[in-house]
């Protein structure tokens, strides 16, 4: 009897544990929907929660990620003009069409020779030559990425961003860079577009202009990567299947070019960054100790290699062709 009483109570208490948990949890993912919560700090949250409490929702983690991913990158489309983005995005079209090219392939051989994970190393590689988090929020679901995958490789990805945003315009002013040439550089060589915006906007208007159109530009290297990608990830596959968050990826942009809503598109960016942002709060819950002990250092040292090489040959680039 007494026995029978002390499991009893036992079990109560860890009731009662799990239902802390659960709260904790929930405060820390509605927190991350306030507007002064940026996604790395999202990330960071879910790490520190993961470390502290757990993860009590962790079998309906993975779904909610992959559903999150796909409908953030939808909402991302209404915020991007496709006649605006292609005719201002003329000045860094070569550039772009290069230094795509070169990250991928740089990313491929660095990863190989570092012996990174071959997921999580195609990430980071398409993160830093294309459009950083948006980028890795399209492209893994093409690939089936894991959770752990999908965080190493954004948070390398937001880790650089952070950098990049105080050191760019220091560099910039100690080479006197103009500011048409320090916007085509930011476009090119940061990874996500906030963080171009950012150090552009600290550097000039002109800068911010150019960095602007450029980056927006180059956002819609998104597809044509993230279809080829579909293509040759399915191998021994009789048929293709194209995602349909790519589809409807398109459809927003067309949408929002020919039948522009301003007050819906501007809604539909702020729901998918905010989708984004609770996305990598998931992501980040999902990592525990044992999970981050796996990781290592080398997607870490792929992607600051990869970021050096990238920054400094579109440097010279900007200051030897650019006007």
């Amino acid at each position: 009897m007494n026995t029978d009483t002390g499991i009893t109570r036992k079990r109560t208490w860890l009731d009662k544990s799990i239902t802390t948990r659960e709260v904790i949890f929930t405060g820390a993912l509605v927190l991350c929907m306030l507007p002064f919560v940026s996604p790395p700090w999202a990330l960071l949250l879910g790490i520190f929660t993961a470390q502290v409490i757990g993860h009590p929702f962790l079998h309906l983690n993975h779904k909610a990620t992959h559903i999150l991913l796909q409908v953030s990158v939808v909402g991302l489309g209404f915020g991007m003009n496709v006649q605006g983005a292609l005719k201002a995005g003329q000045q860094g079209f070569v550039f772009t069409i290069a230094s795509i090219s070169a990250t991928l392939l740089l990313g491929w051989g660095l990863g190989r020779w570092l012996g990174t994970d071959r997921k999580t190393s195609y990430l980071v590689a398409c993160g830093t030559a294309i459009c950083g988090g948006s980028a890795i929020a399209a492209i893994s679901p093409v690939i089936r990425a894991e959770d752990k995958q999908v965080s190493v490789a954004l948070g390398t990805v937001f880790i650089l961003n952070s950098v990049a945003l105080f050191l760019f315009p220091v560099i910039g002013h100690a080479l006197h860079l103009s500011q048409a040439q320090f916007g085509l550089w930011s476009a090119i060589a940061i990874h996500d577009t906030s963080a171009v915006v950012g150090a552009a906007n600290k550097y000039g208007p002109e800068a911010l202009q150019v960095a602007t159109t450029v980056k927006l530009a180059r956002a819609l290297w998104i597809m044509p990567v993230a279809l080829l990608t579909a293509v040759f990830s399915r191998q021994g596959a009789r048929k293709v299947k194209i995602p349909w968050f790519i589809l409807l990826f398109v459809l927003a942009l067309l949408l929002h070019t020919w039948f522009p809503m301003p007050v819906v598109s501007g809604a539909m960016v702020q729901v998918a960054r905010t989708g984004l942002t609770l996305t990598l709060f998931l992501i980040g819950a999902g990592l525990s100790r044992d999970v981050l002990k796996g990781v290592g250092a080398r997607p870490l040292v792929q992607g600051v290699g990869l970021w050096v090489a990238i920054s400094g040959a579109a440097l010279y680039a900007v200051l030897h062709w650019a006007a």
